[in-house]
């Protein structure tokens, strides 16, 4: 069984071609810079050989036909025909209050994701173009849905709804909804296989961090809270997100820079965070190169960011009356042990206690960081959405 895995961004398609039967990456990659100058596409072979190939990629049909192309190429491809596809799975980001599970893809469900446009602009747009791609190109494969803010549908009203008039919520449906729900759910039931532990029995806190971060707290296999909320800008301070913020200040920048609602959101999206605070990069490779150097707003920057980490996780402790597994994970989260110690350290006073040595060498691998005496278990779980999402797949379309 082979399931074809699209992650569609408005200049960008990940991919990546799963045998289901075996757990085998057949090829994986992306296609970048869509409709701009330079765009290419880079292709992880089944060898882990890389290919790029250059061309004018200007709309995503085009860029999956490009990924099909390479995927069934004599040179570099993994299979030797499409009908080798038996289904295609889609990360949609927001399935807003209509949507709590991965769904097979119809003319209903589309038209539904098309109405969570207007709370998700950027982002669904361009999950729509895939979807409409495979239609066009592969019309007897089904489709599957997987969102990302389906997980996080289990959270109380209390949690997801913020302080504003009722009929605002009633209106527009503002409220929080959460993301990285693939993610959270994915390294969650893994840290509990990984752990030995009953997952519909255990307190969690998921910590997701890199350039995009935000923490779940998970109380028997359901999300309960969730650091994102209307948007992926609440919670965490992120590569180029400011994450929580005074609204005042929003509405003051506004009138004293003279700026609307389109130029207040770049602001806040794209140029304020690690990027922001630092002005030298979103990447925290750069910032900790900068700090090395001694540049002291580098290292307001990751202080800012760590502790707001040590925050939420402290706070959802409190709010889940106690916690059983703290999972890291996401680029920083699997790679960076500097501000896992950090976080770790912090939370002493909860009985948090992991073995710093074994952390400082533990990049981006499955690991127990706790000892034997924390009452905490500390692990760290590489995230794999692209697995998360083949495998609702291959469970939906089983059932066909």
């Amino acid at each position: 069984m082979k399931i074809l895995v699209l992650n569609c961004g408005s200049s960008s398609v990940k991919y990546k071609l799963l045998d289901m039967m075996t757990n085998e990456v057949l090829g994986a990659g992306g296609v970048e810079k869509i409709g701009m100058k330079g765009s290419f596409l880079k292709h992880v072979r089944r060898d882990g050989k890389k290919v790029v190939l250059k061309g004018e990629i200007l709309e995503h049909q085009l860029a999956v036909e490009y990924i099909l192309g390479i995927l069934t190429s004599e040179k570099h491809g993994a299979i030797k025909s499409l009908e080798e596809i038996n289904a295609v799975g889609h990360r949609v980001v927001h399935g807003g209050e209509k949507f709590n599970s991965s769904v097979l893809i119809t003319e209903e469900v589309i038209h539904k994701i098309v109405e969570c446009i207007d709370i998700a602009p950027l982002h669904n747009p361009p999950n729509l173009a895939g979807i409409y791609a495979i239609n066009e190109l592969l019309p007897a494969v089904p489709q599957v849905a997987v969102f990302d803010t389906a997980f996080h549908q289990t959270m109380p009203e209390h949690a997801y709804m913020y302080g504003i008039p009722y009929s605002l919520y009633k209106k527009y449906g503002i409220r929080r909804y959460g993301f990285h729900g693939t993610s959270h759910r994915y390294v969650s039931k893994r840290a509990c296989e990984f752990l030995g532990l009953d997952y519909t029995k255990t307190k969690m806190i998921t910590a997701h961090i890199g350039n995009g971060a935000s923490i779940t707290a998970i109380e028997n296999g359901k999300s309960v809270d969730t650091s994102m909320g209307f948007t992926p800008i609440e919670g965490l301070m992120m590569g180029t997100r400011s994450g929580d913020v005074d609204l005042g200040v929003v509405t003051f920048l506004m009138e004293k820079e003279m700026i609307g609602s389109a130029s207040v959101s770049t602001l806040f999206n794209k140029h304020s965070g690690v990027l922001g605070v630092s002005g030298i990069s979103s990447d925290m490779r750069d910032i900790e190169n900068a700090i090395a150097e001694g540049n002291e707003r580098a290292k307001l920057a990751l202080d800012m960011y760590e502790y707001r980490i040590k925050k939420y996780v402290g706070s959802y402790a409190a709010a889940l009356g106690g916690v059983d597994v703290i999972v890291f994970t996401g680029g920083v989260g699997e790679n960076q042990t500097p501000t896992r110690e950090y976080v770790c350290t912090g939370l002493g006073f909860m009985g948090v206690k992991i073995d710093n040595e074994l952390n400082a060498k533990s990049r981006g691998v499955e690991v127990l960081l706790s000892t034997p005496e924390s009452t905490v278990k500390v692990v760290v779980i590489p995230t794999d959405e692209e697995f998360m999402i083949a495998s609702d797949t291959l469970e939906i379309i089983e059932k066909l």
